[in-house]
């Protein structure tokens, strides 16, 4: 039999093993999570709270919140507000970034009163980054598709007038003297370049599914690397840092190598013919956890491959990155500002996206894909989806 002792301890061990859990779970959340006191003392942080606000959860609650926010911070008010209406409340867009922080860090955050701490206040953050560059990468396609009806009245426009204007040019260069040959030349190749141009845009046109197959990502880049090393970048360091383990992508090479060309000379011409201690570093890894809704459906992708490509060059303007990928921007004197349009539509006909990040000295093309699943692998997430229904 038990004594009174041991049945005294048996409601103790449970409410010790239910603030374990309870505390696994919230560790576990990976959206930074702090409780907030009546003062402003920080009386818990998560995991991610402590990598968000880049201080151990130790130092974070020998803290007020004031100590890791802006001054004067909206946050501090949506507490205080919580804490006397003991209701929830959302706030969107605040900015939370710090000399701390790395780069601008942008947040929604849900906030709400806990119960059983009289006083306290929960706070949720989500920051803004991933979800804007997602609707970035949508409102890039959109531009994309865009240009497409354009591109085929161009195509039929204006090609079959130029070809004419050229063939009379070539006609009249046999019937001139020589100092007039000079113009005729200079008609034949404007038509020749504006032939060109429209060329590049009919591809904008083409909506026909791409052909996929499994694409090893690192040959890809090691034929980018070729090509550069011996033209365009033969001044500049290209650095490789991959993961070797990465599985394939799901992918059409010849597109790949041209994203991954035009990425690249776009950095070389950054970082200009000139300049010494030039760098380009190609980079792959693996990110799980990454997922996007498809418009229309409810499917979600995966997109767990990680490329970026980086310059150390003098960066992109705060004004242009928002738009970089839209037809017809470009930060070239002779650009077309077609070279980015065509690198989204690509990406995003491989169900991908791409975002821009760039300050001096440190300009980051990222592209995130799906990765290749082969039979056995959709065979076994099949299973793994019945097996879920089931329970």
């Amino acid at each position: 039999m038990k004594g009174a002792g041991d049945t005294a301890t048996v409601p103790a061990a449970i409410a010790q093993r239910g603030v374990a859990i309870s505390e696994s779970v919230v560790n576990a959340l990976p959206l930074p999570a702090v409780v907030i006191g009546p003062n402003g003392e920080i009386r818990y942080a998560n995991d991610a709270a402590e990598a968000f606000f880049a201080a151990s959860r130790n130092v974070l609650q020998r803290n007020t919140l004031d100590a890791f926010v802006p001054f004067g911070s909206p946050i501090l008010a949506l507490v205080k507000q919580v804490q006397d209406r003991l209701t929830p409340v959302h706030e969107y867009k605040v900015d939370l970034t710090t000399p701390r922080s790395d780069g601008e860090r942008v947040c929604d955050i849900y906030s709400a009163p806990l119960p059983d701490m009289p006083g306290a206040t929960i706070l949720l953050l989500q920051e803004r980054s991933i979800a804007d560059k997602f609707d970035r990468q949508l409102t890039h396609r959109g531009a994309a598709r865009s240009v497409t009806g354009l591109a085929a009245m161009l195509a039929h426009e204006i090609k079959n007038p130029l070809s004419g204007i050229r063939g009379a040019a070539q006609l009249l260069e046999s019937t001139v003297g020589e100092n007039d040959r000079v113009l005729t030349q200079l008609i034949r190749d404007e038509a020749d370049r504006i032939v060109k141009l429209v060329d590049r845009m009919e591809v904008f046109s083409d909506e026909r599914p791409i052909d996929r197959e499994p694409v090893n990502i690192h040959r890809v880049l090691e034929h980018v690397r070729r090509i550069a090393r011996n033209g365009f970048a033969q001044h500049i360091k290209l650095t490789e840092n991959y993961d070797p383990s990465l599985p394939p992508v799901w992918g059409n090479r010849d597109q790949l190598v041209q994203v991954f060309l035009n990425l690249v000379k776009n950095a070389a011409e950054a970082i200009g013919p000139n300049a010494s201690g030039g760098e380009i570093v190609l980079s792959t890894a693996f990110r799980p956890g990454v997922r996007m809704s498809v418009p229309g459906t409810s499917e979600r992708i995966s997109l767990p491959l990680e490329f970026c490509v980086d310059d150390n060059g003098p960066g992109i303007a705060n004004e242009l990155v928002p738009h970089l990928f839209d037809p017809f921007v470009t930060t070239k004197s002779s650009g077309s500002g077609l070279g980015l349009a065509l690198v989204a539509k690509v990406i995003g006909d491989h169900g991908g996206v791409i975002d821009c990040k760039s300050q001096p000295g440190k300009t980051r093309f990222r592209i995130l894909l799906p990765q290749y699943v082969g039979k056995e692998d959709a065979e076994d997430v099949q299973d793994e989806a019945e097996t879920t229904e089931s329970r």
